[in-house]
């Protein structure tokens, strides 16, 4: 690297120094795991040196945990914003769908980091992602009390019913990271059918029960 070139490193903001670290970490924790991914990898695919990593974003724990709290918030923000509030609640659910799996689809390597590798490495990193399911756990439960509410279903039990979605959502799309080749509306149309169908009957006050009660 030239002086000119040091010269234009050192001129960059800080948020848009930090957000490059952040996209070359996510990539190589993405691609090698946390603890096979080394700061010295990350540096190179940056193009910063190392002391200005720990400057910027601390030790490689911090880095990663970072990663994790930067990519669970643009997931929300993603899905957040495709919920369209006008629309009837099976619509809104549809289109929030649809921006997961977008999401997930446009950015897989975001997708591994928060699924696969901060779920392996527990302790505070499985912490940030809790937290973004609840939020999300939050938001679908909301979709449903708008229904719940007009139709009789006990307002109690949507949370329960939005949480099994969210981790219906989840598992569907760790099984799009191994069959990339599925469209991701057709991946959102296939978890829509499988729970809006029985979520319509519930909310329309028919529910199933054994044969023997």
């Amino acid at each position: 690297m030239t002086v000119e070139e040091r010269r234009r490193v050192k001129r960059l903001p800080r948020e848009v120094r930090e957000r490059q670290i952040l996209d070359a970490a996510v990539r190589v924790f993405s691609e090698c795991g946390y603890h096979n991914a080394s700061m010295d990898e990350i540096s190179e695919v940056a193009g910063v040196s190392k002391p200005m990593i720990y400057a910027y974003l601390g030790s490689k724990e911090d880095l990663f945990a970072a990663c994790i709290h930067r990519e669970a918030t643009l997931l929300l923000e993603a899905v957040t914003q495709g919920v369209q509030a006008e629309q009837p609640p099976d619509m809104q659910l549809w289109h929030g769908l649809g921006a997961f799996f977008q999401f997930v689809g446009d950015n897989r390597e975001s997708w591994r980091v928060l699924h696969r590798q901060a779920i392996s490495q527990g302790g505070p990193f499985s912490d940030e992602l809790l937290a973004m399911r609840s939020r999300a756990i939050s938001l679908v439960d909301t979709l449903l009390v708008r229904v719940a509410t007009k139709k009789g279903l006990e307002e109690h039990a949507t949370e329960a019913l939005a949480a099994a979605l969210v981790g219906a959502a989840e598992s569907l799309a760790d099984w799009w990271l191994d069959n990339p080749e599925v469209p991701s509306k057709a991946v959102a149309s296939r978890l829509m059918n499988l729970v809006w169908m029985g979520f319509g009957d519930l909310v329309e006050g028919n529910t199933w029960h054994p044969r023997d009660q």
